[in-house]
């Protein structure tokens, strides 16, 4: 079981930055590939970007190649998401998500078991 907890999120305005962290319970974090993917009222969640369970390898949305960043901390059981150039298309609830390490190359929600409760983000134009 892993229990995961987003924080970071905010208003900010379209060209900005935040930094989403995502801090996971439990001993087999290391273990697990971690994701972030977001909601948009009225839009199906979608996947943003992944890190593999070692951290070295990493994949994006192209919608946010080149803008955001994910990294992973084994050892404080946390994996961030740097998010810069915001637009008002980047607005939405960001979910944390973990998975199996067969979970990594996949962009779909169901290849993740665990969720956590999602952190708003709003860009204003």
């Amino acid at each position: 079981q892993v229990q995961l907890i987003e924080s970071g999120g905010g208003l900010v305005q379209a060209g900005g930055s935040l930094r989403l962290s995502c801090a996971a319970s439990g001993r087999t974090f290391s273990r697990y590939t971690m994701g972030w993917f977001r909601q948009a009222p009225g839009k199906e969640r979608e996947f943003v970007a992944a890190v593999s369970w070692s951290g070295t390898g990493t994949y994006y949305a192209y919608s946010v190649k080149g803008r955001f960043t994910i990294s992973r901390d084994n050892a404080k059981n946390t994996v961030a998401l740097q998010m810069n150039s915001l637009t008002p298309e980047d607005t939405a609830v960001y979910y944390c998500a973990a998975g199996a390490p067969s979970s990594y190359g996949s962009s779909w929600s169901t290849a993740y078991s665990y969720w956590g409760q999602g952190t708003q983000v709003t860009v204003s134009s």
